[in-house]
């Protein structure tokens, strides 16, 4: 699984946004400056934004783009779907049938429940995790988000398998 470079630059126009003070606003050019990415795509991922209702725009000589909530009220989860969607959605067995209309696994699949649960524990992160939490130190994030995974390890034998 990746996450796309639109999800990834998204986050960072976001951050930008978010470490600017309050009812501050800022350019394209100037974000783009500061996120290290071109004026077109910058362009492009605040459109995004702004129609995913996360960033407001100003227009004018004194305009720019500003978050549309203070940075706690917006999610990564939240900010990652307007960008690029999940990682894992019911729809996707029904794209992937293979050379079949249907898949072969479509009644009994152990990978679907897989992914389901791998996007479950990925929501539970992403949902608990504000633009604010990510203002912070990468030091300081690795802490915090160290204490977010609570996964228990699975049930295995020896040779790695499930128990039967």
């Amino acid at each position: 699984m990746k996450f796309t470079s639109q999800e990834e630059y998204g986050l960072r126009c976001l951050l930008q946004l978010g470490r600017q003070p309050a009812g501050a606003s800022s350019s394209i050019p100037e974000i783009s400056q500061r996120a290290g990415l071109s004026e077109p795509y910058v362009a492009k991922l605040l459109r995004i934004l702004r129609q995913g209702k996360l960033i407001t725009s100003v227009r004018g000589q004194a305009g720019g783009y500003a978050l549309a909530r203070p940075p706690e009220q917006i999610l990564v989860g939240e900010a990652l779907t307007v960008l690029g969607g999940r990682l894992f959605d019911g729809e996707f067995c029904d794209n992937h049938p293979g050379h079949h209309t249907v898949c072969n696994l479509a009644d009994d699949c152990a990978l679907r429940s897989l992914w389901r649960t791998v996007q479950e524990v990925v929501d539970q992160v992403l949902n608990r995790t504000s633009l604010k939490d990510l203002l912070v130190s990468e030091q300081q994030m690795e802490s915090w988000a160290g204490s977010l995974v609570n996964i228990a390890p699975a049930a295995t034998t020896q040779a790695g398998t499930l128990p039967r």
